[in-house]
Order: structure tokens, then C-alpha cells, then sequence
């Protein structure tokens, strides 16, 4: 997702499936705690219905709505946490499953052995 996007501005928004299905209206955005970078949506699914979460990472803010790349069934199915309060590092787990996306850190830095290469001669 842009990530130039003032996270304020996508709530009220109308969110659609992959098929353009209407799912609802963006509730909440929720951060990431160590970037700062808007990484879930709530979206409000009907007028008696609870909150879905999303991920914003593949979705897309066009025309003025955001465009989830899931089905609008597995959206609603997704774990039900409640709104207005922090999402646990188990929670977005549990969300990054059930959307089928990737959960493992980033490969680490090679490696290397930085010795003494300002002398790389024997003396």
C-alpha cells in the first residue's frame, strides 16, 4: 500500500473484495508498533455486524476506496478482536495466518569478518 497516506484519511472510507464486492467502511487503521507505518484496517461490516481486520500491505487505495486483494467471505471470518485497543504481536499473528501471508523476519546480514582490512598486509 502507499505508504505516503495519512492513515487519518482512509477512515470512513469504502472498502471492496477482489471482486469488487462492497465489504464496508474503515473503522479503524491500526500502526505498526516499530515503523509507525499503517499495517491494519478496521472495517465495519454492516449496520449489527463487528469489525474485520485487514491487512493494508497488499491492498490498494483506488479511487478513494481501498481495494483488498481477498474474498469477501474470508475477510469476514477473520478473528474478531474488538476495535479501540492495541492489536498483541499474538494477534496479528494469528491475522497474517489467516490471511496466508508471510511471517518470517527478514533474512540476516551476512556474516562478515571485518578485522583489521585497513591492513590487509603482515607487517
Amino acid at each position: 500500500m502507499q505508504t505516503d497516506i495519512d492513515p487519518r484519511n482512509l477512515i470512513g472510507r469504502k472498502a471492496f473484495d477482489r471482486k469488487g464486492a462492497k465489504i464496508g467502511t474503515i473503522d479503524e487503521v491500526y500502526l505498526d508498533d516499530a515503523t509507525g507505518v499503517p499495517e491494519w484496517a478496521a472495517i465495519r461490516t454492516g449496520l449489527f455486524s463487528r469489525d474485520a481486520f485487514v491487512p493494508l500491505e497488499p491492498s490498494e487505495l483506488v479511487d478513494g476506496t481501498l481495494r483488498v486483494p481477498f474474498e469477501r467471505a474470508l475477510i469476514k471470518d477473520a478473528p474478531d478482536f474488538g476495535v479501540g485497543r492495541h492489536l498483541s504481536p499474538d494477534q496479528e499473528l494469528q491475522l497474517y495466518h489467516h490471511y496466508g501471508l508471510d511471517t518470517s523476519a527478514p533474512p540476516p546480514f551476512p556474516d562478515h569478518d571485518f578485522g583489521n582490512l585497513a591492513n590487509t598486509e603482515d607487517p
